[in-house]
């Protein structure tokens, strides 16, 4: 049984700052490790059910925040920036389930700590066929083009509640309560870790009657830029459509395809936000 893990870092129990998960930060060694010990409770939990091989792909900034040999399950570790298929690089069909750990809530409705779509810099909101969505509702397209159920999602209960519409029935812990976009009130991390190990292996027993995301196709990704040169920009890509001032759409019948545009369009723009 095979598992792939996409670790973010915002949705950490006990991180609310920027500085706190950004390489350079005082803190940031510190709550590396404690994402790092909520990515292995997730596979200590999916093993306690049966899962044998792990993949995680580390998805989080400069996609280097994890160590190699502490991670549990001696599962296989894919690090490092410019991968094509980025938070989702090595998901194929030969997978059983996706696991998303320490994902964040987008900017849209409740708040969610340290909220953002991407490029914080660049993007005020995406939504997919209408649904305001965040990260995990995005990069559950390319779940769907592979045919594997994304069965696990830790973070704050945002997180938890913006990707219900695209997988319903999936395995959540939820770590913290979010008060602002900069505070939030955490578990222990050990109780953290405890939450995940359970819902972790809660998810993998559900894995015979588990269904890829429920997204239509053909799907459209709607993007508000935070200004009009941005959106301007996107439009060089093919496929990208002007709709307004701040936004543009895309469609497609492929959800693979959806998101490798999506992700050009992120990297594109990324240049000239920042």
């Amino acid at each position: 049984m095979k598992i792939f893990l996409s670790s973010d870092m915002e949705g950490t129990a006990g991180v609310v700052d920027w500085d706190q998960c950004r390489q350079g930060g005082p803190r940031y060694a510190y709550f590396c490790g404690l994402l790092q010990e909520e990515v292995n409770a997730a596979i200590e939990g999916a093993m306690a059910a049966g899962a044998t091989r792990f993949l995680v792909n580390d998805s989080h900034g400069s996609m280097a925040n994890l160590r190699p040999d502490a991670l549990a399950g001696r599962a296989r570790y894919l690090s490092g920036r410019h991968k094509p298929l980025y938070m989702m690089q090595g998901l194929d069909s030969s997978f059983d389930g996706v696991f998303f750990v320490s994902y964040h809530g987008s900017m849209a409705g409740a708040p969610s700590t340290l909220s953002h779509t991407y490029n914080p810099r660049a993007l005020a909101g995406v939504r997919l066929n209408g649904t305001p969505v965040g990260e995990s509702g995005i990069n559950a397209l390319v779940a769907l083009g592979h045919g594997v159920p994304v069965v696990l999602i830790t973070g704050d209960r945002t997180t938890a509640d913006e990707i219900g519409p695209f997988c319903p029935g999936i395995s959540v812990a939820v770590v913290k309560n979010s008060v602002s976009r900069f505070a939030a009130d955490s578990m222990h991390p050990e109780e953290a870790r405890e939450l995940i190990r359970e819902q972790a292996r809660e998810a993998v027993r559900g894995l015979p009657e588990a269904q890829p995301p429920r997204i239509a196709l053909p799907a459209t990704l709607t993007v508000r830029f935070r200004n009009a040169d941005l959106a301007e920009m996107a439009t060089w890509i093919n496929g990208v459509m002007r709709d307004d001032e701040l936004t543009v759409h895309l469609t497609e019948d492929d959800p693979i395809r959806l998101y490798r545009t999506f992700v050009t369009v992120v990297l594109l723009t990324r240049g000239i936000a920042e």
